[in-house]
């Protein structure tokens, strides 16, 4: 007996195979240029695989020159491209990213999943690129376990005499972990590696975590009928995700894997494992709390027992993640909401309301815009909210909206949090959603070549 998903298509009962829809496997591969356009792709990982080490653009600040514990396998090739050579790579990246996603239905989905394998890859062998961030999961983790210093009331400048310290971002030294308590958990484990190898080891968390996710979107769209090698082209071969996501390991891929694995499991109608992985998100990072009201007002009132059992799935695992937490963190966690509203409202330049203020040369502009679409983003988020509830729109595809709009207003954008979308995007049979997706990583992605021309901007 077949199950019916729930846009009507016939899915398929076996759960996790990555299997080629009858369609895919007919045409194979017919478009040469699509071949072409994964090929630019593996290349231009390939090319920043090979020069990061050498290329200071692709290095965050505190790791210029990169040591060679952190070079990786390609720390001597010598390769210098330069700030020119990082924006024609990622530009050539992202062009070549777009037409593969539009013309994906034309590409053999073996080509595309090998493409995916390829560039998480030579991410992985890469150095940290572009951001900070994984030495401060590093420097939270030390906190607790040498220190004895609370991550939730200090920040790493309570470790400046540890030798991870000179690695973290000088804008970072005095925060607090603005983290989970679920990934904090995590970070404390891996502690006692050394600085290489807790590097290593987020990067491996970021590559598994990103490989998961386009398992998990791959067999979701066979179970809402939404064509799979689009999907996992639109989330796995974007070039934001690869470069600065899984480059830069951070967990924002571990957040966007359990809240996918939650989606798919709810789309089988698993809701107390789905309400538990999305409760597993949030608590990796607070955003995955977002999904969990769209997940809840797309029960029908006919379905009170589903409402329900996602409710009590992620009931359980914040109960069981709030033990932990107050074992490892005391009350430390309840400063998390006030330091992230901290870090929103210093913001950045990257974010579109900072790059307004940045262009105009006024910041006062800027901080303003923000306040204007942070209101906005309230309304369209409950606009979003009684759309699902009076079942006009698709849950998913109101989360979808409702993270656009969020990524538009945020005070603080940086180029990985597109990610966040993707799988959304991805997931449903509204093209305008994914369209929108290519749209916004393109403008992201602009807003970050921008700080490779002197005295516009810095990159990360």
């Amino acid at each position: 007996m077949s199950v019916r998903s729930p846009l009507g298509a016939t899915a398929p009962q076996s759960g996790y195979q990555l299997e080629a829809p009858p369609t895919a496997r007919r045409v194979a591969v017919r478009e040469p240029l699509g071949a072409v356009a994964l090929a630019v792709l593996v290349a231009g990982g390939l090319l920043i695989a090979l020069s990061a080490a050498g290329t200071d653009a692709l290095l965050p600040m505190s790791v210029r020159p990169v040591p060679s514990s952190l070079a990786g396998p390609f720390g001597g090739s010598g390769i210098d491209i330069g700030g020119v050579g990082v924006m024609i790579t990622l530009a050539a990246m992202f062009v070549s990213y777009a037409y593969t996603v539009h013309r994906a239905g034309r590409l053999s989905p073996g080509a595309v999943l090998m493409s995916i394998a390829a560039l998480e890859a030579l991410m992985l062998i890469a150095p940290p690129l572009l951001s900070t961030d994984v030495f401060s999961y590093s420097a939270y983790g030390r906190m607790g376990t040498l220190y004895g210093a609370n991550p939730y009331l200090h920040g790493p400048y309570a470790i400046a005499l540890d030798p991870l310290y000179p690695f973290i971002g000088a804008k970072w030294v005095t925060t607090p972990s603005v983290y989970g308590p679920l990934f904090t958990a995590l970070s404390y484990v891996l502690a006692p590696l050394s600085i290489a190898s807790s590097v290593l080891a987020y990067k491996t968390i970021a590559v598994v975590s990103s490989l998961a996710t386009v398992t998990f979107v791959w067999n979701a769209a066979r179970w809402r009928g939404v064509d799979p090698v689009r999907a996992v082209a639109l989330v796995g071969l974007n070039p934001l995700l690869l470069v600065y996501g899984v480059g830069g390991a951070h967990n924002d891929l571990l957040m966007l894997a359990a809240s996918t694995a939650g989606v798919y499991a709810l789309i089988q109608r698993r809701n107390r494992a789905g309400g538990g992985l999305l409760a597993a998100a949030t608590w990796v990072k607070l955003t995955g709390a977002l999904l969990v009201p769209f997940a809840l007002a797309g029960e029908p009132g006919t379905r009170k027992r589903g409402w329900r059992e996602i409710a009590s799935g992620a009931a359980l695992v914040t109960a069981a993640v709030a033990v932990v937490s107050a074992i490892l963190f005391g009350t430390g966690p309840l400063h998390l909401p006030a330091t992230i509203a901290q870090s929103q409202r210093d913001g950045d330049w990257h974010s579109i309301p900072g790059f307004i203020a940045n262009v105009v040369g006024w910041p006062t502009v800027g901080h303003v815009v923000g306040i204007v679409l942070a209101c906005a983003f309230v309304l369209v988020c409950a606009w979003l909210l009684v759309r699902v509830k009076r079942d006009q729109i698709d849950w998913i595809e109101g989360a979808g909206w409702a993270t656009l709009a969020m990524l538009i207003t945020a005070s603080s954008l940086l180029p990985w949090y597109v990610a966040w979308l993707l799988p959304l995007a991805a997931l449903s049979a509204n093209g305008r959603l994914w369209r929108s997706a290519l749209v916004l990583s393109g403008v992201i992605l602009a807003i970050q070549l921008v700080g490779y021309i002197p005295h516009v901007g810095t990159p990360m």
